[in-house]
């Protein structure tokens, strides 16, 4: 049994940019992880840092769509029939969160958590030199036709409402200036220059890991199942033993809420299963990241190749993956970019952990205060990561955290 100051369970991008931030706060810090930094869904997401994400997933008028969420299950919002009596409650409390009173409520403080993480995001870069591992290139959300641009136009005046910097582009010619290639149905783009991507989210996590291990932190491997009171601060059991820690901070990602149902903490997480295959350099001639609203996809650049994925699968932790999902979005990006070569591609699936009201949950448990939450981010992860650290650091020194924190607080559930 051996001690730690801080505990931070999950070597993700939330929990590793958490510890380096404790650290830099003087905290004596280890991480410990069964599968190893960026082990799970932090190693081959998209890359994005998506600021200008600022509406929730649960919009107003979504469930109309449901059925069609049963029926096409290589849809790009989609539930398995076989998860469907599971998610049922969780769906519930996702439907409520749609309702316009907590859509607003819910829109307003992921545009506050989004804004702050962008700056966030520049302290962090500047305190590990990690320009080298940032792309710059702005985003591409793109429409085929007027009449799916027009219906676009409510989510971009949140956009502009909330700072978010934006250009309209109305015909393939404009569109073309910023990405050749790009099949001419697709007329009309909204284009977002400040957006930015990693060369490659695993990549940038092994850098920020590093950076704490060369300031003294250390990074174990355990498999955390369960925290419990020891005395004035908490006891972790793990398989090799129990460890003791005067703090700990959850960031498990989607296991999150086991950890957590330890405590007598339950919360309403649910995961959205992505799905994506990299090609290798030389793929096609990506000059910014393109999101294909209509059809739930992204294409991305990493490490020179290109990354084609997204969609998202509420079907749980258990069931095996369905990889005809990222072979649908790997031939829609063959139509939708002609000249883009497919062979050679790798496939992923990954577990976002994603709560129904698309908020991360930031903050002490209600049952041991010194366990601090930070999980929930959805497929904003890496896009909340910064501030997320922030944000943690600030609760566990006993500061005034940046933003208010009841939007993300553990006994909102």
């Amino acid at each position: 049994m051996e001690g730690r100051d801080i505990i931070v369970v999950g070597a993700g991008i939330i929990g590793i940019s958490t510890a380096l931030r404790l650290q830099s706060c003087g905290f004596k810090v280890q991480v410990l992880d069964r599968a190893g930094v960026a082990g799970e869904a932090s190693a081959a997401s998209a890359g994005a840092f998506a600021f200008a994400d600022v509406v929730p997933l649960a919009t107003p008028g979504i469930m109309k769509k449901a059925p069609k969420w049963l029926l096409d299950p290589l849809g790009p919002l989609s539930v398995p029939p076989a998860y469907a009596l599971k998610i049922a409650p969780w769906m519930l409390r996702f439907w409520r969160a749609s309702w316009r009173d907590r859509f607003a409520a819910a829109l307003d403080a992921q545009a506050r958590l989004n804004g702050f993480a962008k700056e966030a995001l520049e302290r962090q870069i500047a305190e590990v030199d990690g320009e080298p591992f940032m792309q710059r290139d702005g985003q591409l959300q793109l429409y085929e036709g007027a009449r799916e641009f027009h219906a676009s136009l409510e989510g971009w005046e949140h956009r502009r409402r909330r700072g978010v910097m934006f250009v309209h582009l109305h015909s393939p010619e404009a569109i073309a200036e910023i990405q050749p290639g790009l099949a001419p149905r697709f007329t009309h783009a909204g284009y977002t220059p400040d957006w930015l991507n990693t060369v490659d989210p695993r990549r940038w996590a092994e850098h920020l890991a590093h950076r704490f291990q060369q300031r003294g932190g250390v990074i174990g491997s355990a498999d955390v199942r369960s925290i419990e009171r020891h005395g004035a601060g908490a006891k972790l059991k793990t398989a090799a033993g129990d460890i003791l820690a005067s703090r700990v901070v959850v960031a498990a990602g989607a296991w999150s809420h086991h950890l957590a149902r330890t405590l007598g903490d339950r919360f309403p997480l649910e995961t959205e299963r992505g799905y994506n295959t990299t090609l290798p350099a030389g793929a096609f001639n990506l000059r910014t990241h393109l999101t294909f609203s209509g059809h739930g996809f992204v294409v991305s650049r990493i490490n020179g190749g290109v990354r084609v994925g997204g969609a998202v699968e509420l079907g749980g932790l258990d069931l095996p993956p369905n990889f005809k999902r990222a072979d649908i979005l790997l031939q829609k990006a063959a139509r939708f970019l002609p000249g883009l070569t497919t062979q050679g591609g790798q496939r992923w699936m990954g577990f976002r952990p994603s709560m129904p009201d698309s908020l991360p949950v930031i903050g002490a448990s209600a049952r041991l205060p010194n366990v601090v939450y930070a999980f929930g981010h959805g497929h904003l992860g890496l896009t909340q990561s910064a501030a997320t650290a922030e944000l943690v650091a600030d609760l566990v020194s006993d500061r005034v955290p940046a933003l208010p924190m009841a939007p993300y607080a553990p006994s909102r559930f």
